[in-house]
């Protein structure tokens, strides 16, 4: 009887003893309180009381960093969000080097934020947004290093303004864009001046070509009955008509 109590409570020992680590998971396993190994995945056996251990996740993780208020080189003040994709590459150092790294890295993206935005102004912060970030990740990356992490990526979600600023900035765009579309309306005339000053010469230098286009301008009024035409006599027309009826007279 007292061997089957014994060999019970071996199985519930061993039973309790195995540990699973799954593919995505890496575990640390102390013994009598002291680092001892990496468990990679699979079933693994810990010897209770003597021996413990941790998991953890070496998956990818995303952080999403909250509004930050920042001031700009040029003193203007943003709020900036932004997401932190990172994981673990040595389990050890991120158990054994900083207590919760996840809190840690988030604090440290925050300060990190703030600080790039106040080496920045305002327009290289609009206008290079993926600099920007990757000289937040660049930051954040050499700091945790030491804790086991890698930062893979760092994404400027939105860049809020005052709404005086949004104004100031609405109202410069429109008077860029007036200004654009007189450059080319003035671009335009001068196209349209130079091919009227070709024409003109073309119909100059040949005969008849400046009847024609009337017959022609004529022709196009004509179509719709609602227009009324008033045509003019050119004028040596005129003086041909008078010669003839001097001579008629005479």
């Amino acid at each position: 009887m007292e061997g089957i109590v014994f060999i019970n409570i071996l199985v519930v020992l061993l039973i309790a003893s195995i540990k699973q680590i799954n593919e995505y998971e890496r575990g640390l396993k102390f013994m009598l309180g002291k680092f001892s190994g990496i468990l990679e995945p699979g079933w693994k056996i810990v010897i209770p009381v003597i021996q413990s251990y941790k998991k953890i996740d070496i998956r990818t993780k995303a952080v999403d960093v909250p509004d930050q208020e920042a001031i700009t080189k040029d003193n203007v003040s943003a709020r900036i969000s932004a997401v932190i994709y990172y994981k673990v590459k040595d389990a050890k150092k991120a158990i054994l080097e900083v207590e919760d790294f996840h809190y840690a890295i988030h604090q440290l993206a925050q300060t990190t934020m703030r600080n790039v935005i106040g080496e920045v102004e305002l327009d290289e912060l609009l206008a290079s947004r993926d600099k920007v970030a990757d000289r937040i990740k660049e930051i954040i990356e050499e700091a945790s290093n030491s804790w086991g992490l890698s930062v893979s990526a760092v994404e400027l979600k939105d860049i809020i303004l005052p709404e005086n600023m949004k104004r100031t900035m609405a109202k410069q765009a429109e008077a860029e864009r007036e200004k654009r579309a007189t450059i080319i309306n003035s671009q335009g005339e001068v196209l349209a001046a130079q091919n009227l000053k070709k024409a003109a010469g073309i119909m100059g230098s040949t005969p008849g070509a400046l009847h024609l286009r009337t017959l022609n301008s004529i022709n196009d009024i004509s179509s719709d009955q609602s227009n009324t035409i008033v045509f003019a006599t050119p004028i040596e027309a005129l003086r041909a008509l008078e010669g003839f009826t001097k001579k008629g007279k005479k």
